[in-house]
């Protein structure tokens, strides 16, 4: 059994990126720009935030953390994302979810420039990821995809079950696993809470992608043996006897799948830390477009 290691995988990318960015450099042209907007003080959206901020610093970008009160009206929000777009000098804007529930999401998400848009959110980025155009691909599914090169696991005409239809990660997944690519070209079914018989249909996968967010859903009997097991699920578990008061748990109970899989992603230390890299990759690219139009 393999154990997929997000720190592993998302080290190799890394380790690509700083060394384009050294070549950006060594040109005498500035380094790649993601600005990072936050709303409110919520400890899951901290975390990330923060790991974002670290690993740009690692790898020579330039990061720009714009914090908001949770009370915020969404005109203001609008207005800090405007002056954004039109900052020559950042190459990504990313707005951290989830928001309070005065502002609307799809309307923040459509205000980014979509020249702008790492997270892959904006109807054109998806519309693009759709038609098999080149385009940002949401971070999360990206960052799979980085991982099943990274370990070259076989793709080619295998069953693919993904559980969980969000715009950003279950939808898009089944998207580039169905593309015609080399890490695609799987047939792919799609499961939900609406799906009837979800466990014969796991049964079918040569691969499952869990990003429903219900801690350890994904049993033992519901995964074949030798099944390639992608975790997408990031849960915040109360646990008395954990230091921290709570323990972080994925959608897949891990140690029993584990015994049945050909290969797994550990939560913590898996998709997560693929997330990261997939969009630091989307940063750049974003880089390199917009200076080649300045060019």
């Amino acid at each position: 059994m393999i154990v997929l290691d997000g720190k592993i995988a998302s080290q190799s990318v890394k380790d690509s990126l700083k060394i384009q960015v050294a070549e950006i450099h060594a040109k005498g042209k500035r380094a790649p720009h993601l600005a990072v907007i936050i709303v409110g003080n919520n400890g899951a959206s901290e975390t990330y935030v923060a790991s974002k901020v670290k690993n740009c610093a690692e790898i020579g970008f330039t990061s720009t953390l714009v914090r908001l009160e949770n009370t915020i009206d969404e005109n203001i929000l609008l207005q800090k994302i405007d002056a954004l777009n039109n900052d020559d000098g950042i190459d990504g804007i990313l707005v951290q979810l989830p928001l309070p529930k005065q502002i609307n999401e799809q309307k923040i998400i459509e205000s980014i420039d979509p020249a702008k848009d790492v997270d892959g959110f904006h109807p054109i980025s998806a519309g693009k990821l759709v038609q098999g155009l080149p385009t940002f691909i949401p971070a999360t599914p990206y960052g799979i995809m980085l991982m099943l090169e990274h370990f070259n696991i076989s793709t080619k005409g295998k069953h693919a079950v993904v559980i969980g239809r969000s715009n950003i990660v279950g939808r898009p997944m089944s998207i580039l696993l169905s593309s015609n690519s080399k890490y695609g070209n799987c047939t792919v079914t799609i499961c939900h809470s609406q799906t009837p018989n979800l466990k014969e249909i796991c049964l079918q996968g040569d691969i499952i992608v869990a990003a429903l967010g219900k801690p350890e859903f994904v049993k033992a009997d519901m995964v074949k043996d030798g099944a390639v097991v992608i975790d997408v699920g990031i849960t915040r578990v109360e646990d008395a006897t954990a230091k921290k008061g709570f323990r972080i748990k994925g959608d897949v109970a891990y140690n029993e799948v584990a015994a049945k899989a050909s290969a797994i992603t550990p939560v913590p230390g898996g998709v997560g830390l693929m997330t990261i890299a997939g969009l630091l990759k989307n940063t750049l690219q974003a880089y390199r477009n917009r200076m080649l139009d300045v060019e």
